[in-house]
């Protein structure tokens, strides 16, 4: 009898069948293997961000991103209130109490620097843009060429800065520092990186611009580290040990701008500033406000003055992330890849590979969160790209070796996201050919909503109450969209814009739709009654106004290097918005185009007179849900508005005979009072 083989020898059998029926795949499912397999290799590699640029990995850069996140911040260490930096800020009390809000105060500004530079601080950097004029630039300039405290001084040009700062802007702030030229005060780069829509990464040293704010702080101070001169990695960002006690100590500017300073209250804040680094900024809750490494899993969005306050941290701590090479970022990826292979050639049974790719999860991911620990730069590192990499080589491989069919792609799930309606969702999974990249025209029914007076209610509650009306509100709104089968194709502010016939049209679109804007006014109003009933101290809210249109309009994906949209283009659009804004002017809530409602397959529409809208060159005739009004008094409304054109004084009666009977009808007095004032072709036009 002939010995067991040995486990190595029945590897290397099952390694060569595999690869025995990879090469008698065919032709076609050889190369298909191929392209897969460099395909898998170049997620592996390029999972962050493809190469030559900062354009994102399509799916994988985004998971990236999160797990870099989650990683960065729960490897972060937890230290205790950095004693080194005070930040001096403006916040919304101060704007209050100086009753000036933009720019910030100068003059203000001019007295806490000199009360600071007898204070002993190790230097001091300004987080201001002084880019346009301001009365108190004299005093301000005269302060600053004053200063025995080294000053960094806010710098930014269009080159680096194009969203923020323009050419005039520009001019106006460097003939602005040219005035401190032989001071002790000099310019300091201000600019932080938020590739990706965060600050995770140093900026980039960028030839002629002057250094970064904290390296010159640093370098004034006499304390410059030389590891960091060319440092362009990641920003290690700590957390607050304890809860109530933030990193940095934060002191209101106007502590040290008094005219006539209390001499026990500068030596209590001298010793708050002596022999630290001084960071002078805003820290208001709409100003100046930058999403980090730890955004994404606290909400927390600091100041920018606390990102650079982390980066002086840094460079004190010496804690220089360790890059990785890119050799080796390629090693691994070619292990990644070729594991993969190895393991599809062996053809095992899904039992026996279910733990080994538990193990490899487990691995690929913990790795870069080891790598993390150890002090080592994991910005850029792949975590998800080595796993998805090692899932496409593995299938590419074992659907060759057993003739498969070929890697099915889940293209439609990843594209519509959550706000598709489930049907939608489920055809286009069927037959992902429905949703195609670009662009193309279809007719549409488009609902645009609008909360009327919510933006000036929001300024006068609290933040967090309008965030947490403001979520409920669109909820609301969101479910009964969903419920309609509608696509939400964007929420601007407290505005729903939704639409019905793309991807998929369906013969009732035009009903649901109809439906879905009579149903998103009633919405609005139980919305009313809650908050009312929630707290009767908060101001009144609005009526939610809808406009609908049916026409043509540009479907498809849209959208740049970051971010991606499934949206509606054209003048489809725009006239729904239109006419939702005609709601104010007419007295009414709902209001359809003619296009709408004739294509709706409804017949609970009234005619609400033809007018021409704002920015709108062709009269548009107007249609009102009305499910409980007179079928007598609809049919007299409708002949009522094809007689405008032509008889203008009989129109008016009829409207207002129909009027006068349903006197609590607002819309409908509206529309008796317009029928007097339409022009020579029946027309009324809206200021």
């Amino acid at each position: 009898m002939n010995p067991p083989a040995a486990p190595s020898a029945l590897s290397l059998g099952w390694l060569a069948r595999g690869w025995r029926n990879v090469r008698e795949a065919g032709a076609l499912q050889l190369a298909a293997t191929v392209l897969l397999v460099l395909a898998a290799l170049f997620i592996a590699r390029f999972s962050w961000v493809l190469p030559y640029g900062k354009v994102p990995t399509p799916l994988t850069g985004e998971a990236e991103r999160a797990l870099y996140d989650l990683r960065a911040y729960y490897a972060a260490d937890l230290v205790g209130q950095d004693d080194r930096i005070v930040l001096v800020v403006y916040t919304d009390q101060t704007l209050i109490a100086a009753r000036k809000r933009s720019p910030l105060d100068r003059g203000m500004l001019a007295r806490a620097l000199r009360n600071l530079d007898g204070m002993g601080a190790k230097a001091i950097g300004i987080d201001i843009l002084f880019d346009q004029p301001q009365d108190e630039d004299p005093e301000l300039i005269a302060a600053l060429r004053a200063m025995r405290t080294p000053v960094g001084v806010a710098y930014a040009n269009v080159a680096t800065n194009k969203d923020d700062v323009v050419y005039e802007q520009q001019r106006y702030l460097e003939d602005f520092q040219a005035q401190l030229v032989g001071s002790r005060a000099r310019p300091a780069s201000i600019r932080l990186d938020n590739t990706f829509g965060a600050t995770r990464v140093w900026p980039s040293i960028v030839p002629g611009l002057p250094p970064l704010l904290g390296r010159a702080m640093m370098e004034d101070a006499g304390q410059a580290n030389p590891r960091f001169a060319t440092y362009e990695g990641a920003i290690d960002y700590r957390r607050a040990k304890f809860l109530d006690e933030p990193l940095f100590a934060s002191l209101q500017i106007d502590l040290f701008a008094a005219a006539e300073p209390d001499p026990e209250v500068l030596a209590f804040l001298g010793e708050q500033i002596r022999g630290k680094y001084v960071l002078i900024g805003g820290d208001i809750v709409d100003y100046d406000r930058v999403e980090t490494t730890f955004t994404s899993i606290n909400g927390e969005t600091p100041p920018g003055l606390a990102v650079h306050a982390e980066i002086i941290a840094q460079m004190l701590d010496d804690r220089y992330l360790t890059p990785i090479p890119v050799w080796m970022l390629w090693a691994m990826a070619v292990l990644v890849v070729v594991s993969a292979a190895l393991t599809a050639l062996l053809e095992w049974p899904a039992r026996r590979i279910a733990p080994f790719v538990v193990l490899l999860l487990v691995a690929f991911i913990g790795i870069p969160v080891a790598l993390q620990l150890a002090n080592v730069d994991t910005y850029g590192l792949p975590a998800a790209g080595w796993l998805l990499g090692w899932i496409i080589a593995y299938t590419a491989v074992n659907a060759a070796a057993r003739a498969a069919g070929a890697v099915q792609r889940n293209f439609a799930t990843s594209a519509l996201g959550k706000y598709i309606p489930r049907d939608i969702a489920q055809a286009i999974i069927d037959r992902p050919e429905l949703l195609s990249l670009g662009g193309e025209k279809r007719a549409i029914f488009v609902l645009f909503s609008d909360l009327e007076g919510f933006t000036k209610m929001s300024h006068a509650i609290p933040p967090e109450m309008v965030a947490k009306l403001l979520n409920r509100y669109l909820d609301l709104l969101s479910q009964v969209v969903l419920d309609h089968g509608g696509v939400i194709d964007k929420f601007v502010g407290d505005a729903v814009v939704a639409f019905w016939g793309a991807p998929i049209a369906r013969p009732d679109d035009g009903e649901r739709a109809a439906r879905a804007g009579y149903a998103l006014w009633q919405a609005g109003e139980a919305f009313r009654a809650e908050v009312a009933a929630m707290d009767p101290d908060l101001p009144p809210i609005g009526k939610t106004r809808v406009g609908l249109h049916y026409g043509e309009a540009v479907i498809g994906n849209f959208g740049g290097a970051t971010r991606i949209q499934y949206t509606a283009l054209g003048d489809s659009m725009n006239t729904a918005a239109r006419l939702e804004a005609a709601n104010k002017a007419l007295d009414s809530a709902v209001m359809a185009s003619r296009e709408f409602a004739e294509a709706s397959g409804l017949n609970w529409w009234r005619a609400m007179g033809r007018v021409q809208l704002r920015g709108r060159a062709r009269p548009v005739d107007l249609f009102e849900p009305a499910p409980d009004f007179p079928i007598e008094d609809r049919e007299i409304l409708a002949r009522a508005s094809a007689l405008a054109a032509s008889d203008r004084e009989a129109a008016a009666a009829m409207v207002s005979a129909v009027a006068a009977r349903h006197p609590n009808d607002s819309a409908l007095g509206n529309l008796a009072r317009r029928m007097a004032e339409v022009n020579e072709g029946g027309v009324y036009v809206l200021g």
